[in-house]
């Protein structure tokens, strides 16, 4: 059966010529189900967890459509793609809330470091022992899926050498997270930095994979994957969280084997080999050379997601996953959103102009996706 998953989306919300205008406070006053970001020029919702595709599809574009048309009404305002302030911004913060004293804190700790945009991928497991399992994985392979959306090129106009600034910026915290061994170890893990104040609260865990669940650190009932950029492509989004699924279903069937804590590195060693595939991932995405976890061997970022959409197709296919992980072959054909703004740079484009050209070919996609897919708004 199929697992549940659910997406936090994070947008930018601004300008056809890529000024981004902070209108969340608005926006979550007016519409059910869109939450504030610290900073107002994102916002965020939230779709339920659900098991079919298809419903996804329409979960993921449902409220979008609704925020486009909220905005056309305040003025000429539009969404915007990638994940960082891709032509401007950063010198300044601008709170969405200025009395939550939580916002407080992460504006005077980390500043514009935060002012970033992403989606979140939540995936339902039966029990705490396959929550922690699936964490483990998934953040051996987080590389990949960061690879894979890399979308964040640009920053305040500039072209900063690396595919996601979002993550060569975000700041990750605590600075330091182990391979949590069960859910008893990471009760304790987190009372201790709750304790030690390097943790605010229990949200404030922000690595590239985390627990999720209605009462952290107690219960849980889901994994989070954190680190992707932001996908605007809906579809795209869907192809992503199928690989994922496949590989949990991989890990479910086989733990023994794909258990990061019984392959040939030590927990520590685990931490310093993510840490740096990370970096890797986030200054050349899929060209990214990564040391594989299973074997100590470096690897392109391309050539292992590769090897892990031949075992997804072979796995998913017959559970109806095919037609959905089809869109990563055309992705790794053509690279990602960061690797295609990034050759119309070198083939002599402004990022400002590449910029503006992805927002009105995202505004053309959703309207060509409302008439395709689902009529969603009236």
């Amino acid at each position: 059966m199929l697992l549940t998953k659910g997406f936090e989306v994070e947008m930018y919300t601004g300008t056809a010529a890529g000024e981004v205008v902070g209108l969340s406070d608005r926006i979550c006053r007016a519409l059910p189900g869109f939450m504030r970001e610290p900073d107002r020029r994102n916002v965020e919702y939230i779709t339920p967890p659900l098991r079919r595709y298809e419903d996804l599809l329409c979960a993921l574009l449902r409220p979008r459509l609704q925020l486009r048309q909220f905005l056309r009404r305040l003025g000429p305002y539009t969404l915007l793609p990638g994940s960082t302030l891709a032509l401007g911004g950063s010198d300044h913060f601008e709170r969405s809330d200025p009395g939550n004293p939580y916002h407080d804190y992460i504006e005077r700790t980390y500043g514009t470091r935060v002012v970033t945009a992403s989606i979140h991928i939540n995936v339902g497991l039966p029990d705490s022992e396959a929550i922690f399992l699936a964490c483990r994985l998934l953040r051996a392979e987080a590389p990949l899926y960061l690879a894979l959306s890399a979308s964040s090129p640009f920053l305040d106009g500039q072209v900063t050498g690396y595919h996601s600034s979002r993550w060569q910026v975000f700041p990750k915290t605590p600075a330091q997270v182990p391979f949590f061994r069960d859910h008893a170890h990471y009760i304790a893990w987190m009372q201790e930095q709750l304790a030690l104040g390097t943790m605010q609260n229990v949200r404030h865990l922000w690595a590239s994979v985390r627990p999720n669940g209605p009462e952290r650190p107690y219960h849980l009932n889901r994994v989070e994957l954190r680190i992707c950029d932001l996908v605007a492509d809906p579809v795209m989004v869907l192809a992503i969280a199928a690989l994922v699924e496949a590989r949990l279903w991989q890990l479910l069937s086989q733990p023994e084997v794909l258990d990061p804590l019984q392959g040939p590195f030590t927990p520590a060693e685990l931490e310093s080999l993510c840490e740096a595939n990370e970096q890797a991932a986030a200054r050349e995405s899929l060209q990214a050379r990564l040391i594989d976890w299973r074997t100590g061997r470096e690897r392109s970022a391309q050539e292992w997601i590769e090897e892990l959409l031949t075992e997804a197709w072979r796995i998913g296919q017959p559970q109806g996953l095919g037609c959905f992980l089809a869109p990563l072959q055309t992705l790794l054909q053509r690279g990602n959103e960061a690797q295609r703004w990034l050759q119309q740079v070198s083939q002599g484009s402004t990022p400002a102009q590449v910029y503006q050209q992805a927002i009105q070919e995202l505004e053309d996609q959703d309207r060509e996706r409302q008439k395709t897919l689902c009529q969603l708004v009236g």
